[in-house]
């Protein structure tokens, strides 16, 4: 485990468990949301963010924490572990709302209410965009490994056995 990404819905704490994986295993973790959104609320231009992105998959070791669904292929091509984390939408939705109004390391601003684009960005989450991982983790499944998590408690399980 040298190239790791974690994907999952928005609320699921990838982040959390990033930092948590980074503290076990000493790898370089990297917040694609600090490297596409600016502290005014804007966002780099694309070619600005894939070429931070190209620059850090080009190092030996790396954890990316962030869905991207666009990147998402790219970055599973580069990867040799992926970490998916497939909670239900009830948890995702309370990790969404329990971070307003608080400052996270992750962000560069602090969200101050629950947007409501967002919020049904993710009550799609399961519709639109699971399927889509779970074809990618099939095409790419080869040569990677790959860690299906279903709960809070299956990470930090995850966690003590490494």
């Amino acid at each position: 485990m040298k190239k790791v990404i974690i994907i999952g819905s928005p609320g699921a704490g990838k982040s959390t468990f990033a930092r948590k994986l980074r503290d076990r295993t000493g790898l370089p973790l990297y917040y694609l949301d600090l490297y596409y959104h600016r502290a005014d609320r804007t966002t780099v231009p694309r070619e600005e963010f894939d070429a931070k992105l190209a620059e850090i998959m080009q190092t030996d070791s790396w954890i990316l924490d962030g869905n991207f669904n666009r990147t998402m292929e790219w970055r599973m091509q580069n990867c040799d572990t992926v970490v998916f984390m497939d909670y239900p939408l009830e948890v995702c939705l309370s990790g969404i709302r329990q971070r307003v109004g608080v400052k996270r390391e992750e962000m560069p601003w602090v969200e101050e209410e629950l947007d409501e684009k967002f919020r049904q960005f993710v009550e799609d989450f399961p519709k639109t965009t699971l399927p889509v991982i779970y074809e990618l983790i099939e095409q790419y499944r080869e040569g990677r490994e790959i860690h299906i998590l279903h709960s809070r408690e299956e990470a930090e399980r995850f966690l003590e056995g490494l």
